[in-house]
């Protein structure tokens, strides 16, 4: 059974990653309802807590059904970031987690997300006022290093562990790789074996199938995975992993028709959380995903990034299961 302090997660979690506008509410409960074991809220602005900015403010909703959830938070100012710990401990979420590892230039520049990889004496620093500010357990997703010549995932999860991290998730890749190339999951195995280590750690980068997930798992050693850009559009690759490790095959693939739920499910919820108007204009980044690979789906595609009528959409979706189940059918 792998633990996070107190938190029970079942013998080998599957953890949704944060996803900077992707990981809002709406997104997560389907990704609860096929599978996901643990799941992080999009990072948050430490700064942005203490100003009280309405948009950082707003990713701290979380609901009981999605529990265990954890709310992460980034910055690079110890002060910032222990006010913010006792922030975010007043809205009762079951983890505290801590961005170490976003490499977008905008949070870098700030002296956060994989911007602290540069200088452990102050990610220490961070950590511990953190862990020192809130009674909730504390743990930590990072990168391998900065760069290939700085490397010091090693040290991180050891100092980590040391000043009160309940457990660590590794993404594959240093910060100047950003997302390219293949991730490296040989260095997340070292700090798994490191026998100073006794905190769980999970692997994250580039788990997109039930084979690749046993593979990580069965190689590697790790005690979960978490996975991110796999699971956008496709939110069923958490019971399809599960399915598979447990039984060796494959569930069919969606239909037609469980893509549509899903993504009017996805839809209903995007409106009841942001409001009509909101709630549309931000799912328009999901149809792609949840109808990739679909036939002659330009009309429909460009119909759902442009339509501002929920009716319509609804009838647009409700249109698209007639359609391809007939096609399916002859």
């Amino acid at each position: 059974m792998v633990r996070i302090d107190s938190i029970e997660l079942g013998e080998f979690p599957l953890l949704l990653a944060p996803m900077e506008d992707v990981s809002d509410p709406p997104f997560r409960y389907v990704c609860k309802q096929h599978g996901a074991d643990l799941m992080f809220t999009e990072f948050i602005s430490s700064e942005g807590l203490i100003r009280d900015a309405i948009k950082s403010r707003q990713k701290l909703d979380i609901f009981d059904y999605e529990k265990p959830i954890g709310i992460q938070i980034f910055g690079g100012d110890e002060e910032a970031m222990a006010m913010s710990a006792r922030i975010v401990d007043a809205t009762n979420p079951d983890i505290l987690d801590i961005n170490f590892g976003c490499p977008v230039k905008k949070v870098v520049c700030k002296g956060a997300g994989a911007g602290v990889l540069k200088d452990i004496d102050l990610m220490v620093r961070l950590t511990k006022a953190v862990v020192n500010s809130t009674k909730l357990p504390v743990t930590v997703k990072t990168r391998l290093g900065w760069d290939e010549k700085s490397i010091n995932i090693m040290e991180v999860a050891e100092r980590l562990q040391d000043v009160g991290i309940k457990a660590l998730s590794i993404h594959g890749r240093t910060r100047a790789q950003m997302y390219k190339g293949q991730a490296d999951w040989s260095w997340i195995a070292k700090v798994k074996e490191n026998p100073r280590i006794q905190i769980p750690i999970f692997g994250n980068g580039d788990v997109d199938s039930p084979e690749k997930a046993k593979l990580m798992r069965d190689t590697y050693g790790v005690d979960g995975i978490m996975i991110g850009r796999a699971s956008i559009g496709h939110p069923w690759i958490f019971n399809e992993i599960k399915h598979f490790m447990k039984t060796g095959e494959h569930l069919p693939p969606p239909t037609i028709e469980d893509r549509v739920l899903v993504c009017r499910t996805h839809l209903e919820r995007s409106v009841a959380w942001k409001g009509e108007r909101l709630g549309l204009i931000e799912m328009r980044r999901h149809y792609a995903n949840y109808f990739k690979g679909m036939p002659n789906f330009k009309e429909y595609r460009t119909k759902f990034v442009t339509e501002e009528n929920l009716g319509i959409l609804y009838a647009t979706l409700d249109e698209i299961v007639d359609k391809y189940s007939a096609l399916t059918r002859v």
